[in-house]
C-alpha cells in the first residue's frame, strides 16, 4: 500500500504563482509515474501533467506554458510549480502514482486563484 500526501494549496490571486508537493510513502516498491490531476466544482476530474521515473513529461493543453512538473525519484517526492494562475485553474488538486502493481490518489490539496 502506497500512501500519497498533498501539499501547497491555497488561495492566490490571479496572476500569481504556487507550488505543490506530494510524497510517496508506505511501500518499497518503486514507483514509476507521478502526476496530477484536478476536479473542479460540478466538473470531471481532469489531467494536468503527469512526470515518468526517466521524467518525460505529459501536460494538459490549458496549462502548458505556465505550469511545470518535476519529480525526485529517491525521495518519491512530485512537484506541480503553478505560474500565471488562473480563475479557471481553481480546483482540488490530487496527487497520483502508479507502479507495477496498482493506482494510487492523495486526499486532494485545494488550489483557489481569486481577486
Amino acid at each position: 500500500q502506497v500512501q500519497l500526501v498533498e501539499s501547497g494549496g491555497g488561495l492566490v490571486q490571479p496572476g500569481g504563482s504556487l507550488r505543490l508537493s506530494c510524497a510517496a510513502s508506505g511501500s518499497n516498491v518503486s514507483i514509476n509515474k507521478m502526476g496530477w490531476y484536478r476536479q473542479a466544482p460540478g466538473k470531471q476530474r481532469e489531467l494536468v501533467a503527469t512526470i515518468t521515473s526517466r521524467s518525460r513529461t505529459n501536460y494538459a493543453d490549458s496549462v502548458k506554458g505556465r505550469f511545470t512538473i518535476s519529480r525526485d525519484n529517491a525521495k518519491n517526492t512530485v512537484y506541480l510549480q503553478m505560474n500565471s494562475l488562473k480563475p479557471e485553474d481553481t480546483a482540488v488538486y490530487y496527487c497520483y502514482a502508479d507502479n507495477y502493481f496498482a493506482n494510487y490518489w492523495g486526499q486532494g490539496t485545494q488550489v483557489t486563484v481569486s481577486s
